[in-house]
């Protein structure tokens, strides 16, 4: 359920790959609540942008807070603690280690060992496929499961912001359909997400609202809804046009 708080306020981002300017004074916003999606084409600066929410790629000029608090300059494990979950790009699970200890890692930052026991429960609900490969190497985990384990470790830091960094990307058209599906019963759940896809139509299905990023700046932002039924929208990231 939305709330009238804001979450995470980007303003004025910019950020730089050496000399290459990929973020251009970028504006932003996600309130407690939303199902929020940034699209674009590859090479738009999405990851850039979470790499500077996250604080792994500096941002040079601009303003990121976080929940009250100006996370801009902080370093990544403090912003980490302060209620930022990520599921990044590639997946990047720790292939020698099991599902389990995957798992665990994404709790390190909590102390309540029941708490962390009923977000090991509340992640195994979600995706049983990962309660019955507990102790199977993460390697040997399909990309679906490898995906679903992203999100899943992400998610044991019981996050105030979950990051999604292309869920979709690698996988067979019905694994995808299964992925946003369950990005989505997270979202009902009552997590706030930003989900950064490039697969334009299934991330508009089930988002809230969504922002359209082309060559570093924002070129649109609207309700999902809205960018859904935009010709420009539907010629570019859509497949279809009028």
């Amino acid at each position: 359920m939305k709330t009238d708080k804001k979450i995470l306020e980007i303003k004025g981002l910019h950020t730089y790959y050496g000399s290459i300017h990929a973020l251009k004074g970028i504006d932003m916003e996600v309130y407690e609540g939303e199902l929020v999606t940034l699209i674009g084409s590859n090479g738009a600066g999405k990851s850039t942008t979470l790499g500077s929410i996250t604080g792994i790629v500096p941002a040079t000029e601009g303003q990121i807070i976080f929940d009250g608090h100006d996370i801009t300059k902080m370093k990544p494990s403090d912003i980490t603690k302060l209620g930022i979950g990520v599921s990044p790009e590639g997946r990047e699970v720790f292939g020698g280690l099991s599902v389990e200890e995957n798992l665990r890692i994404g709790a390190y930052t909590r102390k309540d060992p029941k708490e962390i026991e009923a977000s090991f429960n509340e992640v195994y609900e979600l995706f049983p496929r990962l309660a019955e490969r507990k102790k199977q190497t993460a390697g040997t985990l399909s990309g679906g499961e490898q995906q679903m384990l992203a999100v899943g470790r992400a998610m044991m830091s019981k996050p105030k912001l979950l990051l999604l960094d292309e869920p979709s990307m690698g996988l067979a058209p019905n694994l995808v359909e299964m992925i946003f599906e369950l990005v989505l019963t997270i979202h009902k759940r009552g997590t706030t997400i930003l989900l950064i896809e490039q697969n334009a139509n299934m991330a508009l299905q089930i988002a809230d609202r969504g922002y359209v990023l082309e060559t570093g700046n924002i070129k649109l932002s609207d309700t999902a809804e809205a960018l859904r039924a935009n010709d420009d929208v539907r010629k570019a990231y859509l497949g279809s046009a009028g």
